[in-house]
């Protein structure tokens, strides 16, 4: 869901000043490249989100979207500037050589952390659409940039919330799956 989230977010963002962005490209599958160990090789495998135009006019940026939670049994030893790094390591590892060998574009991993950091990758995406963005609606830089992250960590923190307490269901309305007389029972004044 957080992932989600960031990647649906990263679209709309990316559609005000890249052309051509789509959400979960297919990759082209590998045709006899010999690409390093731990590459993904798989037909049909998609990155996140796609755009033209991005660091460079004509050119096609990948974008993989990761939510790392570093207060996870396996994270929380690991200091956080490490955390993106390794992160970032297994994207790239995963991504990087087919995405510049058969798509012959640029690969990005947006790696961000549940408390609404992102890492080093992540954070150079970041000022080059605030710096983008800020051009095309003729806004001041700095307050773009604060827009941007504040947006993205709203919609972490909002899936954060829903993965805590559950989606919120009608009030007022009784569980059908439930006998009528056990209801009764269970809210009766004598229960309370």
């Amino acid at each position: 869901m957080r992932h989600n989230s960031v990647r649906d977010t990263t679209h709309e963002l990316l559609q005000e000043v890249c052309k051509d962005v789509r959400t979960e490209p297919a990759l082209l599958p590998v045709t006899g490249e010999e690409l390093p160990h731990g590459s993904n090789t798989a037909d049909g495998a998609r990155a996140d989100v796609s755009a033209l135009g991005f660091w460079s006019p004509l050119s096609r940026a990948f974008f993989d979207v990761k939510v790392v939670n570093p207060f996870a049994q396996t994270n929380w030893p690991i200091e956080t500037d490490e955390l993106y790094k390794i992160h970032e390591k297994q994207k790239k590892d995963a991504y990087m050589a087919r995405i510049l060998q058969v798509e012959k574009g640029s690969f990005t991993p947006l790696i961000f952390t549940c408390t609404g950091g992102a890492g080093p990758e992540a954070t150079k995406f970041l000022k080059n659409l605030a710096d983008k963005l800020s051009n095309k609606r003729l806004e001041r830089y700095s307050e773009t940039v604060s827009f941007l992250r504040r947006r993205l960590r709203f919609d972490i923190l909002k899936t954060c919330i829903i993965s805590l307490r559950g989606e919120r269901s009608k009030r007022g309305l009784l569980p059908s799956a439930a006998p009528v007389g056990e209801l009764e029972l269970e809210l009766s004044p004598m229960n309370l």
